[in-house]
């Protein structure tokens, strides 16, 4: 059985290692004749759960800002490469939630990439990792991209 992926979902944060995902969901659309739908999640309930005061609009707007400027830094990649089936989504919420339920069935998605996580032992206990949780929840399969050697160093 040939697995084709015709829509691919891939989180972005500015790291090389999601920058890493983002560029082989492009090869694998690529591939597969298919789309990529690369994402930003701003996550403005992080301050408030940490025991700080929500974010107030000027920063979400910065934030919001920065997003969109990585979303269009991908998207100049798309290009650059030859790639022009391509859509940016920034969006609010849990990026755990966001990648595994609200945009897999808005989009269809087959198929989510993602880099895999950089935090240690005790961010990963704290804030529990978004990979881990993509792979135990997501609805399609998941790509997991480990860093390559040159991110490494």
């Amino acid at each position: 059985m040939e697995q084709t992926y015709q829509t691919v979902l891939v989180g972005v944060d500015g790291s090389s290692q999601a920058q890493d995902a983002f560029e082989k969901a492009i090869e694998v659309a690529r591939r597969n004749n298919g789309r990529v739908i690369v994402v930003k999640v701003i996550e403005q309930q992080v301050p408030s759960t940490m025991g700080f005061a929500p974010l107030g609009e000027s920063v979400l707007a910065q934030e919001e800002n920065d997003a969109n400027e990585l979303i269009q830094k991908c998207k100049d990649y798309a290009n650059s490469v030859s790639f022009e089936n391509i859509e940016g989504v920034v969006i609010y919420g849990s990026t755990k939630i966001v990648l595994t339920s609200e945009l897999p069935e808005r989009y269809d998605v087959d198929l989510i990439m993602v880099g895999q996580s950089g935090l240690n032992a005790v961010e990963r206990f704290i804030t529990g990792s978004v990979a881990g949780y993509i792979i135990r929840q997501a609805p399609c399969d998941v790509l997991i991209i480990t860093p390559s050697d040159e991110l490494e160093t």
